[in-house]
């Protein structure tokens, strides 16, 4: 995707106008002047009406009365004279603005009226809006200091961005005291217009930039947020620093589900989908970019540790096994080679202590073998200040090795190992004061790349053919709501979830005693009884529940117990009467929930089920929509997967089918946006399967224009599947899927040299795994790309990707299906979907040999403009007839 050329004159800019320039002492006017002046090489033009110059450069009483092109503006005057100067900014053509002034949407009605000025201007004029309220950003690479900060940022290759402009301050004081520098250092403020979302899309395509770090309050488009990170993740680390853990909204829930859910946790789930690392601290956020960035990734947790301490080796040892990392264990070549130069007292195990008279050849030859042992995965040094060891040369040694695995260091100390921190520091090694930090750091970018590796992974496809009950279960939840209803009964809830193929038991509903021993009977002893009322919805609080019931007798003493302690303890509940179920004795006990949040839409839960479940807490959560390497991270997560993959004897459940439950069960939460609470607990389960002993399912009244409006990542579109034929060809034209990445890879080894050539503008030999990614792994949202499918291979593909209102267009066509109208066909429809998707242009650029797509671009209406290798052909939606 092409950068946004606005957010480029914004941060890059050749030119800037200060609005509120100003010489008066203790003013942010005269600290942004102090600022730009003799370091940004860029021009200048300080806006006054009433000075003529300031510190010695010409002043203009406008930004209309500056004769040359300006690409930024600083605004920073009283809050109520912004929007006139915002128009004249964009009549002047600026596309960057950062408003420093506070006083809008924090400050009440007036504020807020200011903000709709503002940003209709915005729409008028296409500029882009940093802020307002905040502290302005700073560019270390154009030596650009674009706020009212007294310290710059060093140069470096992280993004900063923060909601906090005091915090901004306090970073930039130590970040320099740490050596710490940065491609861009940014205060968000209020987020009027520019938004997290943008700033992950722009500093993903920035060469400068390794890795963004944020410091986050709150999230406004969760969607676009989503959608930014995905992408981004995948080849940038992002690592968050989200304060405000507590959730107000869990005091008022109303079900198990609700209990254990919360803000934080929709935040965590959302990370997590994202590849993104959650940090804790301050210091945490800077410690996890620098490993984080580092070019060496590990492919596993074990660490090889080489120190002149042995104490320390052994208590970085205990930590490590703690947090779940592994020792390597060395091959017996690697002890031999150790052995043959290091001491014979020397430890003769990993931790490799190479002992307290350790020189810096001594270390650097330890670390060469074990870093080139198979076992290991990652090496971290440990030095302890020695009369014998200088920490300086030992650093300067380190970093001669080559190596593809990742070295960490911790150089334990102050004065006597800060001239060796500081050339790690230099050389972008990640070094640590203490043991536990390095362990910590080189787990997470353990646990990084094993995270990527399982998100990004190629889900299995779909057991079988799964065509849910919608329009039964619209009717139940729709004929709930004209009640006035915001609880489904249990046979309500029931039925939607057999509707999606999530299995129940069988039931009876009795309405006397004596229905409730001839029910139970039929059912075959022993049953269940539960009180049937959407009023009562924890029914064994207030003694509703009846297990174990083995005769007719029972069944009617049981059915009188039930209705009594149902009117006296909620009383004027509406009881339709009791629901009698066969009793199933399964192995374990679950609970697949799931949650409404006002910001990330559902939040799926999933762990240790039954009455002990708000105890244990033994929970993870995800999002829709689930495929299945998703729904195996979700269940596998969790302490009771151990059980349920079979322990100590007991046989495990089919995991499958498990995983196929919660895939069905994220699409009925996708397909209903009025479900606001979803609880089956218990979900019982053993290896012969699965069923929803107890359901819950709290609604609500949800209008709104997107069927996916309430989800923050677009499920498979399956509308926009076409079936057709050509000659006696049957093709299937649908949306690529994840699951087709073996497909797609068989597509591109079957096509011919020349084809690829066309395609892709070279020869290309072969293709990867994050290759075939960023094709089938997509964002819904963001783009579309179309299949032909032929006898369950992929013989085609058209794909639009969406840059605004604009998308880019590209089309293929296997070898053997081509000349059949295939191609047309497909751009027809392309076009058809893109149309649909708000997208006024598309453009596609191609070889001047491939006359193929040029004939198809020629016969649809593209315009052609030619270029010597390469033409663009450009289509107008508006002009487009659909045939």
């Amino acid at each position: 995707m092409d950068k946004d050329k606005n957010l480029d004159k914004l941060f890059n800019p050749k030119s800037i106008a200060i609005i509120g320039a100003t010489s008066r002492e203790g003013s942010v006017g005269k600290s942004i002047m102090q600022n730009l002046l003799g370091n940004y090489e860029g021009m200048i033009f300080p806006i006054n009406p009433k000075r003529k110059s300031i510190m010695g450069v010409k002043a203009y009483s406008s930004v209309i009365d500056v004769p040359d092109d300006i690409d930024m503006a600083i605004i920073a005057i009283p809050a109520k004279f912004v929007p006139g100067v915002v128009e004249e900014a964009g009549k002047k053509g600026i596309k960057g603005l950062v408003i420093i002034s506070a006083g809008f949407s924090e400050a009440g009605k007036e504020g807020k009226n200011l903000v709709d000025k503002i940003l209709r201007l915005k729409t008028k004029y296409g500029f882009r809006i940093l802020g307002p309220n905040c502290l302005g950003f700073i560019n270390p690479h154009i030596n650009l200091n674009a706020s009212f900060a007294s310290k710059t940022a060093l140069k470096g290759d992280i993004a900063f961005i923060s909601q906090s402009g005091a915090l901004c301050t306090a970073i930039l004081d130590w970040s320099t005291n740490n050596n710490i520098g940065f491609s861009n250092f940014i205060s968000i403020g209020s987020m009027i217009d520019v938004g997290f979302h943008d700033l992950i899309e722009y500093f993903g395509q920035d060469p400068k930039t390794k890795s963004i770090l944020i410091y986050m309050e709150s999230l406004g488009n969760a969607k676009a947020f989503m959608s930014a990170a995905r992408s981004v993740a995948m080849h940038k680390p992002i690592i968050i620093m989200k304060v405000g853990k507590s959730s107000a909204g869990a005091k008022a829930a109303r079900s198990h589900t609700g209990s254990i859910s919360g803000n934080d946790l929709a935040y965590e789930t959302l990370f997590r989908r994202a590849g993104i690392i959650r940090a804790n601290t301050i210091q945490d956020l800077f410690n996890y970019s620098q490993i984080l960035s580092s070019p060496n990734k590990p492919k596993g947790n074990r660490l090889a540790i080489v120190t002149n301490a042995g104490g320390p080796g052994v208590i970085t040892t205990d930590f490590l096994i703690e947090q779940g990392g592994r020792i390597a264990k060395l091959s017996k070549s690697s002890y031999k080679e150790l052995s043959a130069f290091l001491p014979a007292t020397w430890s003769h195990n990993n931790p490799v202590d190479v002992l307290g008279d350790a020189t810096a050849e001594r270390y650097k030859k330890a670390v060469e073998i074990v870093i080139k042992d198979k076992n290991v995965d990652g090496v971290l040094i440990i030095l302890t200040p020695q009369a014998m060891t200088n920490p300086k040369e030992v650093a300067q040694e380190i970093l001669d090795i080559e190596s593809d695995k990742p070295i960490v260091a911790a150089w334990m100390g102050a004065e006597d190992v800060k001239a060796g921190i500081k050339l790690f520091e230099k050389a972008k090694v990640p070094v640590f004061d203490t043991p536990e930090k390095a362990v910590s750091a080189f787990l997470l970018l353990s646990r990084y790349q094993n995270n990527l590796k399982h998100l990004y992974e190629t889900p299995e496809d779909i057991p079988g053919r799964f065509k849910p009950g919608y329009e039964q279960t619209k009717a139940i939840i729709q004929k709930a709501l004209s009640e006035k209803r915001d609880t489904l009964t249990e046979v309500e809830a029931k039925e939607v979830l057999m509707n999606y193929g999530i299995g129940s038991t069988d039931y009876r509903i009795a309405k006397r005693a004596s229905e409730a021993g001839k029910h139970s009977k039929s059912l075959g002893f022993p049953v269940v009884m539960k009180i049937l009322s959407k009023d009562i919805l924890h029914k064994t609080d207030i003694g509703g529940v009846r297990l174990n019931i083995k005769s007719e007798k029972e069944a009617e003493q049981a059915y009188r117990e039930i209705m009594k302690n149902a009117k006296s303890r909620v009383p004027g509940a509406n009881i339709k009467g009791v629901l009698i179920e066969r009793h199933l004795s399964k192995d374990y006990e679950l609970i697949i929930g799931a949650k409404k949040d006002p910001l990330f839409g559902p939040i799926i839960l999933f762990g240790y089920g039954g009455i002990y479940v708000e105890l244990f807490k033994d929970i993870n959560s995800a999002l829709p929509p689930l495929n299945m390497a998703l729904a195996q991270r979700l269940i596998e997560n969790t302490k009771v997967y151990k059980l349920l993959k079979g322990f100590r004897g007991k046989k495990g459940i089919d995991i499958e089918d498990l995983k196929f439950t919660l895939y069905k069960f994220s699409y009925l939460l996708a397909d209903f946006p009025q479900i606001k609470e979803l609880d089956i607990n218990p979900y019982a389960i053993d290896k012969s399967g699965g069923a929803a002993l107890d359901a819950k399912i709290i609604i609500e009244n949800v209008e709104q224009d997107d069927k996916y409006g309430h989800l923050i990542i677009k499920p498979y579109p399956k509308n926009l599947e076409l079936k057709t034929k050509f000659g006696k060809k049957q093709y299937l034209f649908r949306p690529i899927k994840p699951e087709d990445e073996p497909k797609i890879k068989e597509l591109f080894y079957s096509l011919s040299d020349d084809t690829k050539k066309k395609m892709f503008f070279h020869r290309i030999k072969s293709i990867t795994h994050d290759n075939l990614v960023k094709f089938c792994q997509i964002d819904y949202d963001k783009e579309i790309t179309i299949v032909i499918e032929h006898n369950k291979k992929i013989v085609g593909m058209s794909r639009i990707v969406k840059k605004h209102d604009s998308a880019e267009f590209s089309i293929l066509v296997h070898d053997k299906h081509q000349n059949q109208g295939l191609g047309t066909k497909l751009t027809s429809y392309i076009i058809d979907i893109a149309k649909t998707e708000q997208v006024k242009k598309i453009y596609a650029i191609f070889t001047s040999q491939n006359k193929k797509v040029r004939h198809i671009f020629e016969k649809k209406g593209f315009e052609i403009v030619k270029g010597k290798t390469k033409h663009r052909a450009v289509f107008i939606i508006e002009n487009y007839k659909k045939n």
